[in-house]
């Protein structure tokens, strides 16, 4: 089965497309407060987030841009709001798809199996050459097809640096993308022991690192 969750405050227009969607194994959990929602996005695992854009106490885009800042989750758009620069602005956040309303619930059943079926078939794509990779579901990390036994902020950190393989990922990106790590760490030096740690479980020499980069005054950069 599907699970998805909605963000949507109109509670009529919840249940018309609940009660339809659950024809095609699809099971909807909806959230009228999108800061309950977003409680929720740490607690439970969805495979997609229907996000309105007009709601109570927090503006649509806000949210679309702290999902795709904290979760790795498609998200599609259904939202009254007709203006063109919102559109741009959710897609540009990372919103997978922009339905305005009203629609025909088949359509947003479509859209939903299409998104989800390209998602999981990028997920399951096998990386040729790859030493690391990255099971996100199961949170687990494998070189050499050997499972690596990580802490939980160890996980994070590293997750967070395979998924951005090539680039220079700072300290503060770090931080703001970690529901573990915080400011204190830089503070405390935590974070270098963190990626010490890292480095004496992947790195033939951690001395001398060839994987987990650091470059000088910018952050950390993952290397195959």
């Amino acid at each position: 089965m599907i699970n998805i969750a909605m963000v949507e405050d109109d509670v009529e227009l919840a249940e018309v497309l609940t009660q339809y969607l659950e024809k095609f194994d699809i099971k909807v959990t909806n959230y009228e407060d999108p800061f309950l929602a977003l409680s929720a996005l740490k607690l439970h695992k969805y495979d997609l987030i229907i996000l309105d854009l007009t709601l109570p106490g927090m503006d649509g885009l806000d949210i679309c841009a702290e999902i795709e800042k904290k979760f790795d989750i498609p998200v599609i758009i259904s939202s009254a709001r007709s203006d063109l620069s919102d559109k741009v602005k959710a897609l540009d956040l990372g919103a997978d798809d922009y339905l305005p309303k009203p629609y025909d619930p088949r359509e947003l059943e479509v859209r939903i199996k299409t998104i989800l079926r390209r998602y999981n078939n990028k997920e399951k794509e096998v990386e040729v050459g790859k030493t690391f990779v990255l099971d996100e579901e199961k949170r687990e990390i494998y070189k050499d097809e050997k499972l690596i036994k990580f802490t939980a902020a160890e996980y994070e950190v590293l997750s967070l640096l395979l998924k951005r393989e090539g680039f220079v990922v700072s300290r503060v990106e770090i931080f703001d993308k970690s529901d573990l790590l915080n400011q204190d760490y830089d503070n405390s030096g935590s974070l270098a022991v963190i990626i010490n740690r890292i480095r004496h479980k992947i790195e033939e020499n951690p001395k001398q690192p060839k994987h987990l980069l650091t470059i000088r005054g910018m952050g950390y950069k993952f290397t195959q």
